[in-house]
This record gives structure tokens, sequence and C-alpha cells, in this order.
């Protein structure tokens, strides 16, 4: 059972396979989980297995942890490419969220102009006006939307009953493609919560494609992050999309001019990242 929770405000810098060298700040509970999302991926296990701590940082809090890690990294002369809102869950859903993005967007300006601001969100919480807003000040909002097909969101993100994806796709207009939308690509047998079946789940499944690209095309996000499972999964018996497969599925998007980031597992990251420095 994956239970990688981040114990601290701002954890790393620590390399992601989306962002390169990432600066971590968990605006969630050090030792717990709140999520409008229960995924069957997630490295941070259920949520019912998270919630003995609930207590929320405040945006005092953030500043002074933030400033003095950017301090300490400057000093040293650290590259930092992104400073990215992750953490123990759903980080929009601390009630400070917006508040929080303009403090780090003053101390990144201040301390690490170079570094963008990135935030890993589930979109579920777009219809609260304050953090869409913030949203769309940040410099790569990456904004979920796992599948176009109800049944496969219910039964991959397991969201919470007020959840719907047809208003969380209305608000992703209102981005007008200034954002970055991701898109999870796995396989395997899952209980549905909502019914209790026991499903299959194929993202490379040709409806399901179908119905994905066509929310590309629909939303026009100006990049496009398709990546497979990299870690443990709480669910059992899944398995990863090859990053070929994921190539092909992105084919016509491609050709329309999308851009697309494609991402396997970090091993397969890391080699062809070394390759490239040996270019």
């Amino acid at each position: 059972m994956p239970t990688k929770l981040f114990n601290s405000i701002i954890v790393g810098p620590i390399f992601s396979r989306r962002l390169g060298s990432s600066l971590g700040i968990n605006i969630l509970p050090e030792y717990g989980k709140i999520c409008s999302f229960d995924c069957i991926y997630c490295e941070l296990g259920w949520n019912k297995d998270h919630t003995d701590d609930k207590k929320l940082p405040d945006v005092q809090d953030v500043r002074s942890a933030l400033k003095e890690r950017l301090t300490e990294l400057a000093e040293q002369g650290a590259k930092i490419d992104s400073i990215t809102f992750s953490g123990n869950g759903e980080p929009t859903m601390n009630p400070h969220f917006a508040e929080i993005v303009d403090v780090t967007i003053e101390l990144r300006d201040k301390l690490y102009p170079q570094a963008k601001v990135s935030v890993l969100s589930n979109s579920s919480m777009l219809w609260k006006d304050d953090v869409r807003e913030a949203l769309m000040k940040i410099d790569s909002p990456i904004l979920k939307i796992d599948s176009a097909i109800c049944d496969y969101v219910n039964s991959i993100n397991r969201p919470a009953p007020s959840y719907s994806l047809e208003k969380t796709i209305e608000e992703l207009k209102k981005f007008n493609g200034n954002f970055i939308l991701q898109t999870m690509f796995l396989r395997g047998t899952v209980e549905n919560p909502k019914t209790g079946e026991t499903v299959a789940v194929d993202c490379t499944d040709k409806e399901h494609c179908k119905k994905w690209i066509e929310l590309v095309r629909e939303l026009k996000p100006r990049e496009i992050m398709m990546y497979s499972l990299d870690r443990d999964t709480p669910a059992e018996g899944l398995s990863e999309v090859t990053p070929h497969e994921m190539e092909l599925i992105a084919q016509p998007l491609v050709k329309d001019g999308f851009t697309v980031m494609i991402r396997g597992n970090k091993a397969e990251v890391l080699a062809e990242r070394e390759k490239s420095l040996e270019k």
C-alpha cells in the first residue's frame, strides 16, 4: 500500500518527469490527505487511510517556509525549473489557495525569477471563482481530465458525489486554451464504486481515445501531458500504457498542431535525459 505523504510544507527540489527540477509546495496536511478524488493510481494511497491529520497551513506558514527554502537554494546556486503546488491531495481545496498563490508568485519574483510556478490540480474546484482566477495567474496550470467518459472517470478517479465532468469541462473552457491538460493512461480491472461492479478499464480503448481527442480539440489546451504509471498504486492489477502506445493515440492531435508531452516511467525519462546530455 503506497503511503508516500509529503511530511512538510516545502519538499525538494526533486526530479519530476514532467517539470524537471521541481520544488514542491504542500498546502495540505503534513500527515494526512485531503482530496476530492480517490484515484485508483494515487501514490499516496486511498483517502480513508490518511484521515488523522486535517490541519492545513495558512498563508503565513507557507510564506515563512517558502522564503526560507528559496533563500537557502539561491545561496547554494541550486537550479529550480518549477515551484510546484502538489502535495497530499488536491491543493485547491486549501481555503487560502488564492492568497498562497499570490505569495508564491511574489517570492518567486524576488528570489527565483527564472523558475515557473506550477499547479498540479484535478480541476474539481474550478467552479470557485477565486480558485480559477488564481490558476490563471500562474505560469503552468496543469489541470487533469483523465477521461471524457463519465463511467471511466467514476472508475479511475472516484470523485466526490458533487463532481460533474460536464461542469468541469465548461469551467476549463473559460481558460481559453491557456492551460496544460494532464491525462493518465492505464489499463486494468477495477471496481466501480458507484455500482459495485468489477469493470475493465483500458485507456487505449478506441471509444475512450476518440472521446478524449474530441475533448482536446474542444478545449484547445496550449499543451497536453500524457503519462502513465510510475509508482505503486492502491488498486491492484493495474498496468502502464507504453510511451509508444501513447504516441499512436496522440498522432491525430500532433497532426492538428497540438504540443504533446509524453512521459513513461521515471527510469525511461532519466535514460532519455542522459542521452540528450551526452549529445
